[in-house]
């Protein structure tokens, strides 16, 4: 009976949906288990061979939890909001939930003929209305609460009221924007309505605020910082400019330390809490206060060596610095303006990486010294970011690099006594002679009493204070798209208001373009009926818009992240529709025992998660504060580029013809030169000027005035076979420049270049899993992606590799079958068998248990090569074998298992329990050696004493047959090893 992978496998995937094999129950006597992949985006190009790969490993550890006896969830859904869909609307006019609902469908036939043991009822889908009204839940809960340092946790917004109905503000003590005025209990109840819910949104954890934003003119949207790759879209490479806009704001800053906190209770890879450390970016310091000469303004400067106050001799502000526009002078005005309109087309993180450029221009104010009294000029340069600190650094060219720099370069006088001179060495004091900063303060104990020596004297004389500062802003949470989470907010005399929970979900509308209006307006602005009325409390006509009864919704929608912050909560009751998850399914579940996913969302996702969660927990919704005991990050899976070699000719610099250079290029075809002509440019450039005289293109004269160009373009690597040879026909049916190419072969074949890359659409490298299940079938494209190398590790895919593993399983399936017979023995297994398996049972749990998944598949070929070598068909052996390697390869061994007669699946199975005593030697196969050479082997028990052995090895008719008669000089045993027979 031959291995039919196809039919099995589809057999198989039948049987698990048909019985909902792996449906997790909310209530079980047994220990739980979460498993969790970050759910895919559903692109319309479907999964390449790098997608599963973390899929795999999880599906694996999954299912060896179901086998060790414990109740596992491990379910899958999609994030299926996204600018990649709203695109793709934009340029066809399909609606993105038409070409969302296609391409889901093609990633679950893609992630079900794989074998993922997924329990699909559990299914989310973020632009599914029933999801996305608790995405809409959860920002209104933010909207209704603020953030109380003194609890340090989350409260509803009506106990702040309270407090001010009572007290006023000035006892509160809580996260909130910086520019709060001070108000008596008296003053907020003389406040109106709209002066109070100003305020409060001053406090709330959602809030209204213009923010400084990467603005994106040809997406028409507001872009995070993680959507800009080298200053433009990573969606389309658009140009990305800076620019203030209105915008909702989640206060992310609030929860700073809580998140630092959090990253040493779970255990996740250090590498990726380095990264969230660093971009939370938690430093100690001082606020110090510069008044501005002529103006009712002061710059407030965050600081952490306010003990070198006195080096500082000019100011820089970020361009956007809301004091520019008010201070400048006429004289400098034009100047400052053309520099942040430069500025503006710089991403911030383009700025913080560029440490060479030095640029900027002066205000023409002045900023007075809070010690000395003297003015400092006032400058705005792009290496101060608005939205770092306070926008503005008190520059002290003698203590930091780029500071003097920047002073040297626009030659802004420096203090003599600081010229040349490290301030480490330098001791200064005020007019009074108090020490500010000393050389012997600047390390250890010493520098902290300089610090706090500093903030005495800034906080005495009323211009600072000491303070800890964190770089993590807060989070812009407004997009301007059409495919997203609807706020479910309207304005009434432009304030914002929530709309009552019980109404929700507010569902998007259809519009008939899905750009932006022609005012500018978000998409959303394109909608005809897209208004509130708050007493049917519907969604109604624009035209019955009277700001009475009926008021404008919110036109932006919320980001990508928002619904892929809780999503994992919701798996734990995703029919619930009264409540997120019920109290009994979260204290059950209490959050994930081990996710995984790529280190590209350490900054975006799961911070973002940790922040949502510690939230929730402070409002009593969720049991736990952080989402994921433990994480992984799993590797990339590389793809293998080609790459085809064109010919571009220019002619030489200070050349002349009489016929014109566009004459000659013009004769010149398209030409391709195979890879293996050439090893270098020079070389290359020999070989097209050889081919353009051989075919008379061009004569002497003109090839030697030709200076030839390599330029290397991928190749779609499905035009070319192992040997690395393309199929020129269809490389050439490919594009229509391609046409009429001409290619410069190798006796008749041209051969492309390889390099390996990431595994991308546009660099037409990837490998589409479809074509590997087809061929080799799941099985062996699970095994052949743990067997690549670790689990975290970058490697690249090569698909004739896979040949191994399928060899693998065609060999694992003839232990079974004696012809086309199964046949499996009831013979009790020998002692060599039982070493065999539990050497493999021991191997495999200490690789699952430690994500060693590759060095498992070794184990398991050792295995079957050995079992296949002592011809082991035994129950007692091979029944056991085929649940350890069910996690890897579930398809062949549910298949085998029915055949033994088993009727459950094979995933209800106890893993087998490993035996040592199965590995301990109790005897030794000895060499029995004649004069040094071996002869023969010999097995005799390992208690034997030395005399016993000796004895034992002479009586035995293979050494009688080697003496013939005679009688050795010497016996040498060494017990455990040799014995060898001398002369």
């Amino acid at each position: 009976m031959q291995y039919n992978h196809q039919e099995i496998e589809k057999n198989w995937q039948k049987y698990w949906a048909e019985n909902q094999t792996f449906r997790a129950s909310n209530s079980s006597d047994l220990p739980k288990y979460y498993v969790l992949d970050m759910f895919p985006y559903p692109s319309g190009a479907g999964l390449h061979v790098g997608h599963p790969l973390g899929y795999i490993a999880s599906d694996i550890y999954a299912r060896y939890k179901r086998h060790k006896g414990f109740n596992v969830l491990h379910p899958q859904g999609y994030d299926s909001f996204g600018l990649p869909a709203e695109q793709y609307a934009i340029q066809t006019g399909q609606h993105p939930a038409k070409t969302t609902e296609e391409n889901i469908k093609t990633y679950r036939r893609q992630l079900d003929q794989i074998g993922f043991s997924f329990d699909w009822s559990r299914e989310v889908r973020t632009s599914n209305p029933e999801y996305y009204k608790w995405t809409q839940w959860i920002f209104i809960q933010l909207f209704n609460s603020w953030y109380n340092k003194d609890t340090d946790k989350a409260e509803d917004i009506s106990t702040l009221i309270s407090v001010f109905e009572k007290d006023g503000n000035a006892t509160v003590n809580a996260v909130c924007d910086d520019e709060v005025i001070s108000f008596t209990a008296e003053d907020w109840s003389g406040f109106t309505t709209t002066q109070k819910e100003e305020i409060l949104l001053q406090y709330r954890l959602t809030f209204l605020s213009d923010t400084e934003v990467n603005w994106c003119p040809a997406l028409g949207t507001v872009l995070a910082n993680d959507e800009i790759v080298n200053g433009v879209s990573e969606r389309g490479g658009h140009p990305v400019v800076r620019k203030k806009m209105t915008q909702w704001s989640m206060r992310i800053s609030a929860y700073a330390q809580r998140l630092l906190d959090g990253l040493n209770t779970i255990d996740w890879p250090q590498p990726l809490k380095d990264s969230q450390t660093n971009w939370i970016g938690r430093s100690q310091g001082a606020m110090v206060s510069f008044k501005v000469d002529g103006f009712d303004a002061k710059i407030d400067v965050f600081t952490t060596r306010p003990d070198t106050i006195f080096g500082v001799s000019f100011m820089t502000l970020a361009p956007e610095h809301e004091l520019v526009a008010q201070i400048v002078t006429d004289e400098q005005k034009d100047k400052v303006n053309a520099y942040i309109e430069a500025t503006a087309k710089r991403s911030e993180r383009d700025r913080m990486a560029d440490v060479k450029t030095i640029s900027g221009a002066f205000t023409g104010a002045y900023a007075i010294h809070p010690f000395s009294g003297e003015k400092v000029q006032i400058w705005i340069g792009d290496y101060v970011l608005a939205s770092y600190g306070t926008g503005a650094v008190m520059a002290v060219p003698c203590g930091d690099q780029r500071d003097y720099d920047f002073a040297k370069h626009f030659d802004i006088p420096i203090p003599n006594i600081f010229e040349g001179v490290d301030i480490s060495e330098a001791a200064h004091a005020d007019k009074e002679g108090t020490v500010i900063a000393n050389s012997d303060f600047l390390s250890g104990l010493k520098y902290k009493k300089a610090l706090k020596l500093a903030i005495y004297e800034m906080e005495k004389r009323g211009f600072g204070y000491g303070k800890i500062n964190y770089r993590l802003r807060d989070a812009v949470f407004s997009r301007q798209r059409y495919w997203g989470e609807p706020f479910p907010v309207y304005y009434k005399e432009g304030m914002p208001q929530m709309i009552d929970a019980k109404h929700l979900p507010i569902v998007l509308p259809k519009v008939e373009k899905y750009l932006p209006t022609e005012d500018g307006k978000p998409p959303l602005g394109n909608a005809d009926v897209w208004a509130w009325n708050s007493e049917t409390n519907k969604i109604v006509s624009n035209d019955l818009i009277d700001n009475e009864t009926v008021f404008p919704l919110e036109l932006n929608t919320m980001p990508g992240w928002a619904g892929s912050s809780y999503y994992f909560n919701r798996y734990m009751d995703p029919q619930n529709d009264t409540e997120i998850a019920s109290k009994e399914n979260l204290d059950y579940w209490q959050n994930i025992d081990l996710y995984i996913g790529g280190s590209e969302h350490a900054t975006g996702h799961l911070l973002y998660a940790r922040f949502w969660q510690k939230f929730l927990f402070d409002k009593g919704v969720l049991p736990v504060d952080e989402f994921a005991k433990k994480l992984i990050n799993q590797g990339m899976i590389l793809g293998t580029s080609a790459f085809v070699y064109k010919a571009d000719a220019f002619v030489k610099s200070g050349c002349s013809l009489s016929s014109s250079f566009d004459d000659i290029k013009a004769k010149i075809p398209l030409l391709f030169v195979s890879k293996d002509l050439f090893a270098n440019d020079d070389e290359f450039e020999n070989v097209v000027i050889e081919y353009l005289l051989d075919n008379k293109i061009v004569n002497q004269q003109e090839s030697e005035l030709l200076t030839i160009i390599k330029s290397g373009i991928h190749s779609d690597v499905s035009f070319v076979n192992a040997s690395d040879e393309l199929d020129i026909e269809a490389f050439k049916n490919w594009r229509a420049e391609y046409k009429n190419a001409e290619f410069i072969l190798n006796e008749g074949v041209y051969k492309v270049g390889r390099e390996v890359e990431k595994m991308s659409k546009s660099k037409y490298n990837v490998v589409n899993p479809d074509d590997i299940v087809e061929e080799y079938g799941a099985d062996a494209l699970r095994l052949f992606e743990m067997f690549l190398g670790p689990l975290e590790q970058t490697k690249p895919w090569k698909t004739s590799g896979i040949s191994g593993v399928s060899s693998f399983l065609k060999k694992l399936w003839k232990l079974y079958f004696n012809g086309d017979q199964f046949e499996v023995s009831e013979e009790k297994a020998t002692k060599d068998d039982l070493k065999t398996l539990h050497k493999t049972i021991k191997k495999v749990e200490e690789d699952i248990e430690n994500f060693s998944f590759n060095t498992s598949v070794s184990t398991f070929m050792i295995a079957v090569n050995e079992l296949t070598a002592l011809k082991c068909n035994k129950r007692e052996i091979l029944e056991p074998l085929l649940v350890l390697l069910s996690p890897y390869a579930p398809h062949i061994t549910e298949e085998l298992w029915s055949l033994l007669g088993d009727n459950e699946s094979i995933s209800t199975a106890p893993f087998p329990l490993f035996e040592p005593k199965h590995l301990v030697e109790s005897a030794k196969n000895y060499p029995i050696s004649f004069n040094g050479k071996m002869r023969f082997t010999l097995e005799l028990p390992l208690d034997l004493s030395k005399e016993e052995i000796e004895k034992t090895v002479m009586a035995h008719e293979k050494t009688q047959a080697h003496l013939q008669g005679r009688t050795p000089k010497k016996v040498i045993v060494v017990p455990g090893k040799i014995v060898n027979i001398v002369g």
